[in-house]
């Protein structure tokens, strides 16, 4: 199952949060069908689809469609937030010092 670093629950939090999200809302990560299992889109969620699996870290909440799902179970997700405020996200794998 996909991991997250303390600093990507930091950050899905941060987006998922704001005053007018409803409880529970995160983030969604989806293959668009009939692409490449690694062409994900990311985007902000007010709840899980009805077959995503749903990931929770430190309070974040991160809902992932099945063909996306397969595709980061051995991963692990992180991210930053640059100068603009921009977030980044970015996958290792899991059991390596590399994120």
């Amino acid at each position: 199952m996909l991991v997250l670093t303390e600093a990507a629950a930091e950050v899905v939090k941060a987006i998922s949060s704001t005053p007018q999200a409803p409880e529970g809302s995160g983030l969604r990560i989806a293959s668009p069908a009939g692409s490449d299992p690694g062409a994900l889109q990311v985007t902000a969620a007010p709840g899980p689809d009805e077959n995503d699996q749903v990931v929770e870290a430190a309070g974040a909440h991160v809902y992932l469609e099945p063909q996306a799902a397969a595709y980061l179970e051995d991963k692990v997700l992180d991210a930053e937030v640059d100068s603009e405020g921009k977030a980044h996200f970015s996958l290792g794998m899991q059991g390596t010092d590399q994120v």
